[in-house]
């Protein structure tokens, strides 16, 4: 069975983000194809990128970059939530994925958005951002509305019809991460 983290990809004091993870991690939890955890990145107090070697070598010397490789490694596949910020993902967000090279690669990923134009910039850019780090992103997406699936801009209250949006995207990536299980499989030697 997969593994999936739900990603919360904010650390903005007051973020909307962590009730949108909670969201998503409650209708994941409702299934049964896959284990589903959330992961707050905010958890892991990573400072701007202080890696001297670049990630796709593999050489990590943090600590707190040891501890979140092995978060990370341990999944099959993600669903990031993201809010958007000047037409982008967080810059949080970004520099927790640009951490890392290895630990994202052969493994799909749904996204989960939120902003004045339901964060879809910022999917477009995380999209691209995926295909980099070779992970297989699935065309389903949530986008959520700050004027409408908000109240006052800051109270999470969701339009129902989303659900079917999550879930879609949840058995998207869900089939992704399996297929993509024997390119993780180490090869025998």
């Amino acid at each position: 069975m997969p593994k999936i983290a739900i990603i919360l990809g904010s650390t903005r004091p007051g973020r909307n983000g962590e009730a949108v993870a909670q969201w998503v991690l409650d209708i994941a939890k409702q299934r049964s194809d896959a284990e589903y955890e959330l992961v707050d990145i905010a958890d892991y107090k990573l400072p701007h990128l202080d890696e001297a070697i670049p990630p796709s070598m593999g050489q990590y010397s943090q600590p707190h970059t040891k501890a979140w490789a092995d978060k990370i490694a341990s999944f099959d596949g993600f669903v990031f939530v993201t809010p958007e910020y000047n037409h982008s993902t967080s810059g949080a967000l970004k520099n927790a994925i640009d951490f890392l090279f290895a630990e994202w690669n052969d493994k799909a990923a749904g996204f989960v958005s939120y902003g004045s134009v339901g964060g879809a910039r910022a999917v477009e850019h995380l999209r691209l951002v995926m295909g980099e780090l070779k992970v297989a992103d699935v065309r389903a997406q949530v986008a959520l509305s700050l004027a409408t699936d908000f109240k006052n801009y800051s109270e999470f209250a969701p339009a129902e019809y989303h659900v079917g949006e999550v879930t879609t995207m949840l058995d998207q990536v869900v089939q992704w991460s399996n297929a993509l299980a024997a390119l993780r499989r180490p090869v025998a030697a």
